[in-house]
Parts: C-alpha cells; structure tokens; sequence
C-alpha cells in the first residue's frame, strides 16, 4: 500500500507540474496587463539604444505599401485619389486625399499586436476572443495599448552564417544557427532587445510575389524558446511569417505566433527590410517605432527606423 501511495503521489506531481508548466496566464505583468513585452523597453533600455547611435546613420526598415507587393491570402490593398478638391479663396489653393481600403495593419510592413494571434479562444493573458473581438474593433488588446519603442535592436544576419545569399524556403532556422551568427557577429542578445532575422527572401519583394508567399524560411520552435528565455520585447524578419514555413511537423499551423504573442507577449514585425543592414555589417543599432494608434486594430502598418 504504501509503495501504491508513494507512487500515486509521484504521478500526481508529475501531472500538476505539467499543468502548471502549460499555465501561460495570467501574465508576469499582471492579469490586466495589454502591453506584454513592451514592459521591458525601460528607461535604461532607452538611454542603451541612444548610446549606439555613433554615426548618425538611419537605416529605413519598412517598404513601399503599393498595389504590386506579394499580399497574404485573400489580403488586399488599393490607394484612391478620389478628385481635386478646389479653388479655395482668391489665392486659387487646391489639394488632394486619398482614400486606402486593405488589412491596414496585416500587409505590407507589419507589426502584429498581441490581438493577433492566439491559441483556440484564448489570446494573451488569457482574454477570451469570442469576448473583445468586435466587428468595430478589439475591445482589449488593441494596438492603441502598446506605446512608443525605443530600444536595442540586433541583427541576426543567418544568410551570411549559412554563406548563402538567400536562405531556402521551408528551411528552419534552429538554436545552433542563432547562436553560431551570433558568435560570428559577436554580439549578444539582452533582455529588452528587438531581433531582426536577414534571410535573404526579402530579395525576392516584388520580384517573384508567387515564390515569396509560397513558403519561407524562419525562426523553428527550439530558436523561438532560446528567444523567450533572453527576455526580448520582439522579432522580426524579412520573411512574410518570421517562422519557418511549412513548419516541420505538418500538423502545427504558426505556432511561433502562438509561443511569441499569446504565451510571452513578444511582438512579431513582419516584412523588414534589412538588406542594407546586413550588407553594411550592422549588428547592433537603435530601434525606433511608433504603432500607429487606431483603437482596436490587430496590428499596425510602419516605417521602422534602426539608428547607428
């Protein structure tokens, strides 16, 4: 009986640490908290970010939003000047508007928010989905919640690791890989921090659309983990997805996503330029970028800045 009652016990410990393991919620910031790991961008992380700017070198980020670049699914964008509105007064003064119909905040260069992506009904910090998704905008977790960041942002150039232009689609960008382009960079990663992937694949933007939005190669699960134990706020890349697609276990639909934005609070920027970052070798560099405020959106559209 009592090697029944040791054993019971065991097993039952085994099983509760498993829950609690698996217990994502409420966050380390608070069960009401909407900014996730945009709590870590202190002022010290600022005053890091400002101390990397030695040249004075500002490096665009963000590509042109226009009809003719490679869109996710049923996705779309259009720009509409609708007329010339005028004369006004004697001095004869004209002007124009335009009107934009899209995914304003999924296409293009685009920061996802933490109402993004989530795991069944469950979002982050355990918000139920079927309760703030509303046809007129996110009740919670709308991007107008995550502020300003300013803060340390590394290049991980894995292309030039791999001794490849241009990695493959569908390859799986594992620990080895961000360690070993780390360690050729010699840069390391710090709490706090924005990580960028070059890959390569943004080379194809515009270029071959159909080949860019087939696949892409990305951050795999056991990279994405190294990345939430070093505490960074984001991740992007010059890839459409960030992780890798198709991911190697056929069942599993973006579940980076889900590990990243629903479980850590880590923000995922998708479609960065970074070509002229990597080909200028800069590794580590300030990084600047606003959210567009539009109350209860999914995501936002941007022109991030990386300042060295």
């Amino acid at each position: 009986m009592r090697r029944t009652s040791v054993a019971l016990l065991v097993v039952m410990f085994v099983a509760c640490a498993s829950v609690a393991q698996d217990k994502w919620y409420p966050s380390k910031w608070g069960a009401d908290d909407q900014r996730g790991a945009a709590n870590r961008i202190t002022p010290a992380k600022v005053l890091e970010a400002r101390n990397l700017i030695m040249r004075g070198q500002t490096y665009q980020l963000g590509h042109v939003y226009e009809s003719a670049m490679p869109l996710f699914g049923t996705r779309h964008y259009s720009l509409r000047i609708p007329k010339v509105f005028g004369p006004n007064g004697a001095n004869q003064m004209y002007y124009h508007d335009e009107i934009i119909s899209g995914e304003l905040g999924q296409i293009g260069t685009q920061f996802d928010g933490l109402g993004h992506a989530g795991i069944g009904d469950l979002f982050y910090n355990g918000n139920k989905g079927s309760e703030f998704a509303k046809a007129e905008g996110l009740t919670k977790l709308g991007i107008e919640n995550v502020g300003a960041i300013v803060t340390r942002g590394v290049l991980i150039d894995v292309a030039a690791y791999k001794g490849q232009p241009m990695l493959a689609g569908g390859y799986e960008i594992t620990r080895a890989d961000v360690e070993g382009a780390l360690k050729r960079q010699n840069v390391v990663i710090r709490s706090g921090d924005v990580v960028i992937f070059h890959t390569g694949w943004g080379s194809l933007w515009i270029k071959d659309n159909a080949k860019f939005n087939a696949n892409a190669p990305g951050i795999g699960l056991e990279a994405a983990q190294y990345l939430v134990d070093r505490e960074i706020v984001m991740a992007g890349a010059d890839t459409w997805s960030v992780e890798v697609v198709p991911n190697p276990d056929a069942s599993l639909a973006f579940p980076l996503h889900q590990l990243f934005i629903a479980k850590n609070g880590i923000y995922i920027f998708e479609n960065l330029l970074t070509e002229d970052l990597a080909r200028d070798n800069v590794y580590e560099f300030a990084f600047i970028f606003a959210p567009l405020r539009l109350k209860g959106a999914t995501g936002s559209p941007g022109n991030p800045l990386a300042i060295r």
